[in-house]
């Protein structure tokens, strides 16, 4: 499974480029929104950031497929953007007509706001190169996010599709570990669960430990 980080923070994805194997960055308007800056400065610092070879997902904020397929079109030609860069569209019925569009003019799409196996399954069939479906938000209404997207992985897997699966909305690294058990593909994580996965207090504990023991008697200059 690789990680993405779901985040338009300048801060936090310069934190996890620091140290972290990001294959890249996912936006929504909601993250855009708690930027209280213009999309335009946001992509473009985004894009300095994470160069071209990591993964770039901006979701449309278009209600319809035809205005879907002219702003994605903008966005990708506007700051040159190549294969990394996916347009995201609501699993909606404009969504659905979006998909194909977008394929035949050569652009990458991700299909959002997943909640169900058929869902994905649609968006697969529509041409959808990845779907992400929303783990947490289904916990939180009794459903269960985690064996949503272990059927859409059986799915993808016994209907041999190119789709894949970019699982999304974590409250807690155990849901990470869970989707990455059922063989999600992908993963886009806030900077804080992201942070919380990478570290364990054993670990620091650890590190303390063969600092104390060992450090006087490395004595190799290097």
């Amino acid at each position: 499974m690789i990680y993405l980080a779901d985040t338009a923070n300048l801060e936090e994805i310069k934190s996890l480029l620091h140290y972290f194997p990001l294959a890249g960055v996912t936006t929504n308007p909601t993250i855009i929104g708690a930027e209280n800056k213009p999309l335009s400065v946001i992509l473009q610092e985004i894009i300095e950031l994470i160069g071209d070879k990591r993964m770039l997902h901006v979701q449309m904020i278009s209600r319809q497929a035809e205005d879907m397929l002219r702003e994605a079109k903008t966005y990708k030609f506007k700051y040159g953007l190549g294969d990394n860069f996916f347009a995201k569209v609501p699993v909606s019925a404009e969504g659905y007509r979006a998909m194909p569009m977008l394929k035949d003019a050569g652009i990458n799409v991700t299909a959002t706001a997943i909640f169900t196996q058929q869902q994905a399954l649609v968006a697969a069939r529509a041409g959808a190169d990845w779907v992400a479906p929303y783990v947490n938000r289904l916990d939180n209404i009794s459903s269960h996010g985690i064996e949503v997207v272990k059927h859409i992985v059986e799915n993808i897997d016994k209907f041999k599709l190119d789709t894949k699966v970019l699982a999304a909305s974590f409250k807690t690294v155990d849901q990470v570990h869970r989707v990455s058990m059922v063989g999600s593909h992908a993963a886009t994580i806030s900077h804080e669960i992201l942070e919380r996965l990478r570290s364990h207090p054993m670990t620091d504990l650890s590190l303390e430990g063969f600092e104390k023991d060992g450090a006087h008697l490395y004595d190799i200059e290097f």
